[in-house]
């Protein structure tokens, strides 16, 4: 995707439309208006939430480092609980210790579906052709490394998210950081400072997430899935490569997210529920393929990613550089700490707000354990002369390739005709996050405004312009500060989660007195 290059501050007052007109340049001129507005606070903000820390040779974002230490403390404050109620999380969602009759919208299963719809996407395809580009080979062991520490950490927001939802008359839940923060803190402490900490973080979370939605989880998917639909019928010679393509495209995928967000997490669950199985199946069948095609060099692969996570010399800064590059791919991509999976968490039917602590601790195994890590053996298994290539690149202190094109040649080895598989998947993968960010990003919009219905009408047609926005123009400066709010997003999140883990657990224990009275009893007969 393109930038336009802004010119300077001075420049961005309003357009004047006569002069667009006279230069027939509409478009262009707003896009270069925006564009002069936002990057200024674009990049103040990036260089905030982006800025780096130096070990040795080797820099790396704090933000990082930040995520993958409050996984770590949780991890360790509840016992590994996500190595140990593994078995459990899985019965959880087949639905076995919730009853249909509980409060909520969705079961845990759809919930789940929901909330990994919002994180499994075009970074588990290009994020990780980065990363083990940059890091090499060893860069996927620090990864799942990353990935099973960030279990825990969803396993406390979602709980939180469940305990302080709120339920409204029509019956529909809203739930999320604004939430949690703003109930949780003020019940925690039962102070002035409580109340007034967990409003101001409230709102700030709310912001950014409403700001996030409308660009990030939108605009950007929109923009990414018309790009790559237009490369593989022709590019600009093909028929999307005409002009007014990108707007009736974007027409076309506004009504369909429109219908779908316009039912409420109801018809959200019932969508993602089969359109992320969908999407993972096409696409981790098509990383099986590449495996068993070369199959005898799995055990190689596998000794290249446990050696390289440790080697003295890496791709870039060794050992460390490998782990570095690992875990800021997984922290980045599975979206633990950022406080938006317990939005579609929250809406789940369950008397015991632990359960969906339980099953929201398998999303961050699937996104990054699975996802993410077949995508990288793929990649290393098919050792494609491209890769090879892109690591000398950087090595010798050169540019860092497109992750989907390193990607796609590993697939291209055994499968052609990958390019339309991978488009099919960047398709469904944008599609399912577009229609979760426009249920993220209404719970944090009905938070500000008011939940009524008019509030919410306005809502889903701004999300539905700004799918239409994101087709046709190239915002770089604003993707770039949607990116910079939401992990600035985690400073506050991760800060009330660490002040809240008193309260998960006392939910922890809880549920397991319910399950040893016989309070809670597992549900035998499952129907699917």
């Amino acid at each position: 995707m393109s930038v336009i290059t802004p010119g300077p501050l001075a420049t961005s007052s309003p357009p004047d439309i006569d002069v667009l007109a006279a230069e027939g340049g509409t478009l262009a001129s707003i896009e270069e208006w925006i564009n002069d507005i936002f990057t200024p606070i674009s990049d103040g903000l990036s260089s905030f939430v982006f800025a780096e820390l130096t070990i040795g040779s080797i820099s790396f974002p704090w933000i990082v480092a930040w995520l993958v230490l409050a996984a770590t403390v949780f991890t360790i404050y509840f016992g590994f609980v996500q190595f140990r109620k593994f078995k459990l999380a899985t019965e959880i969602v087949r639905g076995k210790y919730t009853r249909k009759d509980e409060p909520g919208e969705i079961n845990h299963f759809q919930a789940l579906s929901s909330a990994v719809s919002g994180t499994v996407g075009l970074g588990n395809i290009a994020g990780v052709g980065v990363a083990v580009t940059i890091g090499g080979a060893g860069a996927t062991f620090w990864m799942i490394l990353a990935g099973l520490l960030g279990m825990c950490t969803k396993f406390v927001e979602c709980t939180l998210g469940v305990k302080y939802r709120e339920t409204h008359e029509d019956g529909t839940v809203s739930g999320g950081p604004m939430h949690y923060l703003r109930k949780g803190l003020a019940d925690r402490f039962r102070n002035g400072f409580g109340r007034t900490l967990g409003k101001v973080l409230a709102v700030l979370a709310a912001i950014m997430l409403l700001f996030f939605a409308l660009a990030g989880g939108n605009m950007f998917q929109a923009n990414q899935t018309f790009a790559q639909l237009r490369d593989v019928t022709g590019g600009d010679d093909g028929f999307l490569g005409s002009d007014g393509a990108a707007f009736v495209f974007g027409v076309v995928l506004a009504v369909v997210v429109g219908a779908v967000i316009i039912g409420g997490i109801k018809s959200i669950g019932a969508v993602t529920s089969r359109l992320v199985p969908s999407m993972a199946i096409i696409y981790i069948a098509a990383c099986l393929i590449v495996i068993l095609v070369n199959i005898t060099d799995v055990p190689g692969a596998i000794g290249e990613i446990v050696t390289g996570a440790f080697a003295p010399e890496s791709v870039a800064g060794g050992a460390i550089g490998a782990l570095i590059v690992g875990f800021q791919r997984a922290a980045f991509s599975n979206e633990a700490g950022l406080g938006s999976a317990p939005i579609a968490h929250s809406a789940v039917k369950t008397k015991n707000p632990i359960t969906e602590g339980y099953v929201a601790l398998l999303e961050p195994f699937i996104d990054t354990v699975i996802v993410c890590t077949m995508t990288a053996l793929t990649i290393v298994i098919a050792k494609t002369q491209f890769w090879e290539d892109a690591k000398a690149t950087v090595f010798a202190g050169g540019e860092t390739p497109d992750g989907v094109t390193v990607t796609s040649e590993s697939f291209a080895t055994v499968l052609p005709w990958f390019p339309y598989v991978l488009t099919v998947a960047v398709a469904l993968f944008a599609l399912s996050t577009m229609i979760t960010w426009g249920y993220y990003g209404q719970k944090a919009w009905t938070f500000l405004f008011g939940k009524t219905q008019v509030s919410e009408r306005v809502y889903q047609v701004i999300f539905c312009l700004f799918i239409v926005a994101g087709c046709v123009l190239t915002l770089g400066s604003v993707l770039s500060f949607a990116d910079a709010v939401l992990f600035l997003l985690a400073l506050f999140n991760i800060i009330g989660l660490y002040l809240l883990v008193p309260v998960v657990k006392r939910e922890v224990k809880d549920f397991t007195d319910k399950l040893r009275s016989g309070e809670v009893k597992k549900i035998e007969k499952v129907r699917s």
